[in-house]
């Protein structure tokens, strides 16, 4: 610590002695005046001029104030200063005149004077009063014997065969409804409780339902070997609405299966794949032979024109190959109901074995809310499916689909304006995509042309058309349902 106070002094004492370096003030240079400026003459020294002092206002000159004026009073003489009298209120009038009472009848009885009673006390509960003489029926009463009634139609004859045994049976005893009691309980027994009569009696009333049930049955089951012979003298194609016979070995006869199953082609889909059906247009004008499109490796339906000439010949051939076959139909724009009839029965008429009906690419089958609805009892009676377009909201699909026809929609028109093989290949992708998204499957159109057949060939073997289980349009329409 010494050592720096020293070092310290030491430096402070040399910084002292040492002389600084020469550093000398610039010399000033004479500045040099411009001519006539009269810059370095010298300033007159005058006495300097002071402001003037404000003058002081006399006393003399301050305004004068007149002092006010007293009040005056005058001008209120002769007014009318008296204070004013008191209100006088209206006094109350004595005695109020009560209403005059109505001479007529009001309808309304009021009886003020009379004090309000309890309510009466109710009875307390007797016994009832035992009957002295006492009866009770131990026989069920007998059933009215129905009337036979006079029946006309093509079971005529076999009612007037019926009749004539009738006569010669003895009519049942009639049973007095106004006299019950067929037998009196002897005197010496006593008389029975309300609440054991009331259990005889629905005794009663069981044995006698179920006799009368088993004289029904009885007489049910003799019934059909009376009138066995007369069901073969019906006319053949006549409609009765009895219900399907019972073989000897139990089971049902069942009637012709509608032409949904009648006319499918054999599918199954054991792994449970989803459905993906694909339907052909032929409406006469493709140069593809039939023999091309029979060795086809997946199954394919097809859709012939029901206005072709050749529609008729054109189905055979498919339906002789094992294919299902569609009619494709059309109704004229405005159809009516009237219309829409004849035209299906032209239309079904023409491809006789097709397992639907699918709508055309001309009018289509739902130009109008009448011809819609009627195609509904017309497919529930001759059992062909349908298919559709897509059209808005599918009104008219779910009004079909809703009264038990299936119905199935076209998931897309793969070749309606010419596609190549690639773009078809595309589409048919996206619908077995939308196929795995759904339970019922998605229906395919295109037409007979080479290369939709060409594109149809190599997209089946793509991993993507093992997706999906390729089916006929019979199996997506069974599936809708």
């Amino acid at each position: 610590m010494t050592g720096t106070i020293l070092s310290g002094l030491a430096l402070g004492t040399a910084s002292v002695v040492t002389s600084l370096p020469d550093q000398a003030p610039p010399e000033a240079s004479e500045v040099e005046v411009p001519a006539a400026s009269e810059f370095n003459q010298s300033r007159e020294d005058t006495e300097a001029e002071l402001p003037a002092a404000d003058e002081t206002p006399n006393a003399d000159t301050a305004p004068m104030v007149e002092a006010p004026e007293p009040d005056d009073l005058s001008s209120l003489e002769g007014a009318d200063t008296a204070p004013a009298s008191q209100p006088e209120t209206g006094r109350a009038e004595s005695t109020l005149n009560s209403p005059e009472a109505q001479s007529g009848n009001s309808g309304v009885d009021v009886d003020s004077d009379e004090p309000v009673l309890p309510s009466p006390q109710s009875l307390a509960p007797e016994a009832p009063d035992s009957e002295d003489d006492l009866s009770i029926s131990t026989e069920p009463a007998q059933p009215v014997q129905p009337e036979v009634e006079e029946d006309s139609g093509a079971f005529a004859a076999q009612d007037d065969a019926d009749a004539a045994p009738e006569e010669e049976v003895e009519p049942a005893p009639q049973v007095e409804m106004d006299e019950p009691d067929t037998a009196e309980v002897q005197p010496q027994e006593a008389a029975p409780s309300e609440e054991d009569t009331v259990g005889q009696e629905a005794a009663e009333e069981d044995t006698t339902g179920q006799d009368t049930a088993d004289e029904e049955m009885a007489a049910l089951e003799e019934e059909p070997e009376e009138t066995s012979g007369t069901i073969g003298d019906l006319a053949e194609g006549v409609t009765t609405d009895r219900l399907p016979s019972v073989s000897d070995d139990g089971g049902a006869q069942e009637d012709n299966p509608p032409p949904l199953e009648a006319y499918a082609a054999p599918f199954s889909n054991p792994d449970g794949k989803p459905l993906m059906a694909i339907v052909l247009i032929d409406d006469g004008s493709s140069p593809i032979s039939f023999e091309a499109l029979a060795d086809f490796p997946y199954p394919i339906s097809y859709a012939v024109d029901a206005s072709w000439p050749g529609a008729a010949e054109a189905a055979d051939k498919y339906r002789a190959a094992g294919l299902e076959v569609l009619a494709m139909a059309d109704l004229p724009p405005g159809a009516g109901a009237s219309d829409t009839e004849v035209a299906m029965q032209s239309y079904l008429g023409a491809v006789p074995e097709a397992v639907a009906v699918m709508e055309g690419t001309d009018g289509g089958l739902q130009s109008s809310r009448a011809a819609t609805e009627q195609l509904i009892p017309i497919l529930q009676d001759s059992g062909h499916g349908l298919v559709l377009f897509p059209n808005g909201l599918d009104t008219a699909q779910k009004l079909i689909s809703r009264q038990g026809v299936p119905v199935a929609s076209v998931f897309r028109d793969f070749d309606a304006e010419g596609q190549d093989a690639t773009v078809i290949r595309r589409f048919l992708d996206q619908a077995a995509f939308k196929a795995g998204q759904q339970e019922q499957g998605v229906v395919m159109v295109g037409r007979l042309r080479a290369e939709t057949v060409s594109a149809l060939l190599l997209w089946g073997l793509q991993d993507r058309a093992g997706s999906v289980a390729l089916a006929p349009v019979s199996a997506v329409l069974t599936a809708e349902q």
